[in-house]
């Protein structure tokens, strides 16, 4: 693949905590269920794992929100399973419901039975859709590659779907630790191999998502969630193509172990609506770079509301580099796309004052 100069570079400068002109932004599930042009696709597509693995159909659907919203990154169309589907468990969706498994994990002998997948062999329908993506964005702005936690991948597996109460993979954590680390184990080193083979593919940066760390103990998140983490981070492809290759770590409702993430060796940290970004910034200094965190659920009021409370997260930042704008966690689907206009709008309008006096430093690349 040639590598193609990157005409915006800002997302991958705020990584970096480099100055930029204004506070560069992308939204996680930005391509999905809330745009009509996704709709239609998926419908061609026949099934949310038929859209996955074509990789001219998750090239396009990556593409659409770019096409609507002043956007600064792309991500990879994807899900975060794709690693246990290819371990054999046999991911499905069914209409109106979230993601499930005809396989659990639940004993010994059934995460003794695991084996870490070949990311080009068995994943190669994303490594195409990565390589694919990046020849259509030709330079345009980064792309981000991801992947979920192993312990959110292992809550799945082992409960089957998504949880309320954990109930099956907390009980294994508890009764069978030694299980549960093996589990753990085997999930890093298919997660580092994924990600890395995403970057060799063209990925420019990478997140990982921690989406159910948040449901553990103190104790429990540092021993089972970030530790692993930690250990796919380190080995890690991080410089690629002439740049560093960043990663960030999300863990939802992960704010009070914020110092804790920020020591794990990532470039930037991913937070929630429930942790306020002056807080977070004081509690980390210059350590890395934040990410985030206006509630989904504002993009449900007004445009006048909407545009209040992008104010207010750029306030509780404040001034300088080092900011990514995020929604706190993935769009919904029932959300008016008008009304991320509306959010877009009001960032490109207020966030350049927070970087006055050194936007001048800025990239050139970055319009």
């Amino acid at each position: 693949m040639s590598i193609q100069p990157l005409h915006n570079d800002r997302f991958l400068r705020a990584l970096a905590r480099q100055p930029v002109d204004r506070t560069p932004v992308w939204m996680m599930r930005q391509a999905g269920r809330y745009l009509p042009e996704y709709r239609a696709s998926r419908a061609d597509a026949g099934s949310f794992m038929d859209l996955c693995r074509n990789h001219d159909l998750a090239c396009e659907v990556t593409m659409q929100p770019l096409e609507r919203y002043p956007l600064d990154a792309a991500i990879l169309f994807s899900d975060i399973l794709t690693i246990p589907d290819a371990m054999g468990l046999g991911l499905y969706f069914e209409t109106g419901e979230g993601p499930k498994f005809r396989k659990t994990v639940r004993t010994a002998e059934d995460v003794a039975a695991l084996s870490v997948p070949d990311a080009e062999r068995d994943l190669g329908y994303v490594m195409r859709a990565v390589s694919t993506i990046r020849r259509e964005l030709n330079g345009r702005m980064p792309l981000i590659g991801f992947s979920g936690s192993p312990w959110t991948l292992a809550t799945y597996m082992v409960e089957g779907s998504s949880s309320k109460d954990f109930r099956h993979v907390k009980t294994m954590l508890y009764d069978t630790p030694d299980t549960m680390h093996q589990l753990l184990d085997t999930l890093a080193l298919a997660v580092t191999d994924y990600l890395n083979a995403q970057i060799r593919a063209g990925a420019q940066a990478v997140q990982i998502f921690d989406t159910w760390g948040g449901a553990l103990s103190t104790p429990a998140y540092l021993e089972f969630s970030l530790r692993y983490m930690e250990q796919i981070v380190a080995g890690l492809i991080r410089d690629h193509e002439g740049r560093r290759v960043p990663v960030i770590l999300f863990t939802k409702n992960g704010g009070q172990w914020l110092e804790h993430i920020a020591a794990a060796g990532s470039d930037a940290v991913g937070l929630d609506w429930s942790t306020e970004l002056s807080n977070a910034r004081q509690r980390v200094g210059h350590k890395v770079a934040l990410q985030g965190n206006l509630d989904p659920n504002v993009l449900f009021a007004r445009p006048s509301a909407i545009r209040a409370e992008v104010a207010r997260v750029l306030d509780s930042y404040g001034e300088g580099p080092g900011h990514i704008f995020n929604l706190g966690h993935g769009i919904s689907q029932f959300t008016n796309p008008d009304h991320v206009t509306a959010f877009m709008d009001a960032l490109h309008e207020l966030s350049p004052a927070y970087h006055r006096g050194i936007a001048s430093t800025a990239s050139q690349g970055a319009k």
